[in-house]
């Protein structure tokens, strides 16, 4: 029938869409992402034009555009992707493009009504009124786009409280954002063609089955193709809302502080503020342990005395790295300030934090530093809800005790309930080891 054939295709114009445009991003750092923008970009107008012209008609009474199906939803992933690996200053460029862009062709229409046209084609001449629509129709899809940049960011950020798979947030994020989408637009071809209102239920539909697509696709793509997402640090500009948004900073003050540490590209200070008290009240409220490890490099006032500051920098940047390749993927980390970094570990036991902490301490140790003759060491104190406390004040005040403890025992150690030395944490994590 007709409709599986438009079903087939449209999971083909899918699948080419995502697997040509993520190919494109995957070689950013090969041939500079102004060639995925420029990519994305040219798709733009055919992405109006479609979602102004071209409709499906399935059962139920769903008609669809794949103008705003496949290209907008599409893209809006995509976006999502790029804030993912890279960061969200990087996301308003396309944005802020098309948006001026779409003025400009909004002013050369406007002059073009004017020239003097000589129908040198026999029976084509220039839709004029058409293009403006179209235009007008661009310009409000990318103020639109703008707005659901900011949200789907948002809202991913926001569930990682609520949902470990990333998979799961991409598409929840992109239906959540697509359908308030799918109102709006509407509105604008309701008002600038007269589309009918089967229009706005097939649309959203549509949409629905995009977002889980893309996200599945995205999911794919972030687990098994590009799976590095420790990003260089860049500098943070304040001077609009995606700049704040650069590096995931703290919801509750978008217009004051970021959320990654320039350093090491770690969250910062100012997201464990706003972020750890809330996973610990949840954590405690499920009824699920949740632990925190505090950790400060051994001696490294002596690094920077000795070698210098820069390569004090390279040393926190490298070993900020190692302790984030020894956590799990639903961990997070956070430079606390100075040399001291924490991490939290939704979900994991003190035994099982004590496996982490030694495989943290482990990995520090025999990771080696070219600019010094001796190894990094770190000492760790750890806590864990409910038995060393129940909000962050009392679990963070016995971690930070035990880490001082660590330090005045020896450093390069790790202390907690059921490890008061390096050799009894070595002692416990061989016991654990299956056999």
């Amino acid at each position: 029938m007709a409709y599986v054939n438009n079903l087939l295709l449209l999971a083909g114009e899918i699948l080419l869409y995502f697997s040509v445009l993520s190919a494109l991003f995957r070689v950013r750092h090969r041939l500079g992402i102004g060639v995925f923008y420029t990519a994305l970009g040219a798709l733009h107008f055919l992405e109006t034009y479609l979602a102004a012209i071209l409709y499906l008609q399935f059962p139920l009474g769903i008609t669809i555009s794949p103008g705003s199906s496949v290209l907008f939803a599409g893209k809006l992933v995509m976006l999502l992707l790029i804030y993912v690996r890279e960061d969200a200053a990087t996301v308003r460029q396309p944005i802020y493009g098309l948006f001026l862009g779409n003025l400009l062709m909004v002013g050369l229409v406007a002059l073009l009504r004017f020239h003097d046209v000589v129908p040198a084609v026999p029976g084509k001449s220039p839709d004029f009124g058409f293009m403006s629509q179209t235009a007008g129709l661009m310009i409000w899809g990318t103020a639109l786009l703008f707005i659901d940049s900011i949200c789907i960011v948002l809202i991913y950020e926001r569930t990682a409280a609520w949902f470990a798979n990333r998979t799961l947030r991409i598409c929840l994020s992109a239906a959540v954002v697509l359908s308030f989408d799918q109102l709006c637009f509407f509105a604008a071809l309701r008002y600038f063609l007269g589309v009918p209102y089967e229009v706005l239920y097939g649309g959203w539909v549509a949409k629905m089955v995009a977002a889980a697509a893309y996200g599945l696709l995205a999911g794919a793509y972030l687990r098994w193709v590009d799976r590095d997402d420790r990003v260089p640090a860049a500098p943070v500009r304040m001077g609009d809302l995606f700049d704040t948004l650069t590096y995931r900073q703290r919801y509750e003050a978008l217009l004051r502080q970021s959320g990654r540490d320039s350093l090491t590209g770690l969250l910062n200070r100012g997201r464990f503020d706003s972020e750890v008290p809330d996973s610990i009240r949840l954590a405690v409220a499920a009824g699920r342990p949740i632990s925190l490890l505090v950790i400060d490099l051994d001696h490294f006032k002596a690094i920077n005395d000795e070698k210098g500051h820069p390569v004090g920098d390279e040393v926190l940047r490298l070993i900020a790295g190692e302790i984030g390749h020894a956590l799990r993927v639903t961990d997070h980390i956070y430079r606390y300030g100075g040399e001291e970094f924490v991490v939290l570990c939704d979900g994991l036991s003190h035994a099982q934090a004590l496996v982490a902490g030694e495989r943290i301490r482990s990995r520090v140790e025999t990771t080696p530093v070219p600019q010094l003759a001796r190894p990094v060491t770190v000492s760790i104190g750890i806590a864990t809800s409910p038995d060393d406390g129940v909000d962050l004040t009392e679990l963070f005040s016995v971690a930070d005790g035990r880490l001082y403890g660590a330090k005045e025992t020896g450093r390069n150690r790790i202390l907690g309930r059921l490890a008061q030395r390096r050799d009894d944490a070595e002692e416990f994590v061989e016991r654990r080891q299956p056999a």
